[in-house]
């Protein structure tokens, strides 16, 4: 009876002890000097990531840390592409022809990764091509980890709105990606953030008031709600108890200098973006040529003096 009640307790404190490691999981990302996040054309638009620092350096969680936004367009961790992908200009490109030169060359602490949308093609459910993504995304993890990366989170893709089959499209590929890597928290312990779901749900609920709604007028590109909902879904995960306001302009409206601080980060995030995707020589045509790191560097400090200085007054 004793060993039972000493093995209850012992639970009991266990349990509390995983509730608080998972509910300050930003103290790591306080000690990161460097935090990269990788993706395709939706983390490339910046909006979600740009969204994120701000909220972290307004709440004071992180101080002197770098955010980094190396998304490329159409980039894929499966290797696969149409035959007439660009009009048959070039084919997509793939994360591994560039991933060792940037992790060699960022030295990123952490790394945020969100991939899938590409990666079945746009085409119906095929198990070739799951195969091809599912080993993709675990590549993608050995590799991070071996270059010495501390922390690895992996994202599901978001939400995707055909114009005209809705959510019974292509969306139902990403519903199939989206659970199997949302089961690798069990099978693997992977660190996995779900956005997907969460936008499903809100495209569902929003749909059925007005169904001529749209998160992504194109299906795949979000604007900026849905860029609020991808941020606030990290953000959620990263801190429990972050208010779950629906809309980015009702959260800036309680916080009067966000939008001056959102939209410095993001013309800082634009400049060291393009900078970075140049000096780690990706291979994608068609991307504005970035300035030298030195150039970029320069721009870069007073940039942050600003956004020191906006944080500093509130």
């Amino acid at each position: 009876m004793k060993n039972y009640t000493l093995l209850i307790i012992i639970s009991f404190f266990c349990s509390i002890l995983v509730a608080q490691q998972k509910s300050n999981s930003l103290l790591h990302l306080n000690r990161a000097e460097k935090i990269l996040f990788l993706g395709n054309s939706i983390t490339y638009d910046g909006r979600y990531v740009a969204m994120i620092e701000s909220v972290l350096l307004s709440s004071h969680f992180i101080k002197g840390t770098a955010i980094i936004n190396l998304g490329l367009p159409s980039e894929t961790v499966s290797g696969l592409s149409e035959d007439n992908h660009a009009n048959g200009e070039f084919a997509r490109p793939c994360l591994f022809d560039r991933l060792e030169s940037v992790l060699q060359k960022i030295k990123p602490d952490v790394v945020f990764a969100c991939y899938g949308m590409n990666d079945g093609i746009y085409l119906p459910f095929d198990s070739v091509r799951f195969k091809a993504y599912q080993d993709g995304i675990e590549n993608l993890y050995t590799e991070v980890l071996k270059s010495g990366v501390k922390r690895i989170v992996l994202i599901t893709p978001p939400v995707h709105d055909d114009p005209d089959l809705g959510l019974d499209g292509y969306n139902q590929v990403l519903d199939r990606y989206s659970t199997w890597l949302l089961e690798q928290r069990k099978n693997e312990k992977w660190e996995v953030i779900d956005l997907h779901f969460p936008m499903k749900k809100y495209l569902e609920s929003i749909t059925r008031i007005d169904p001529t709604y749209k998160l992504a007028p194109d299906g795949i590109h979000p604007e900026q709600e849905g860029h609020w909902l991808m941020a606030r879904s990290i953000i959620s995960y990263l801190n429990p108890t972050f208010p779950q306001v629906i809309k980015w302009d009702e959260y800036v409206a309680n916080h009067t200098y966000l939008p001056k601080l959102y939209e410095t980060v993001l013309k800082k995030q634009e400049l060291m973006k393009l900078a970075l995707l140049r000096y780690t020589k990706h291979k994608r045509p068609g991307i504005p040529s970035g300035l030298t790191m030195e150039q970029a560097n320069q721009q870069n400090k007073h940039l942050e003096k600003q956004i020191s200085s906006l944080i500093a007054h509130h």
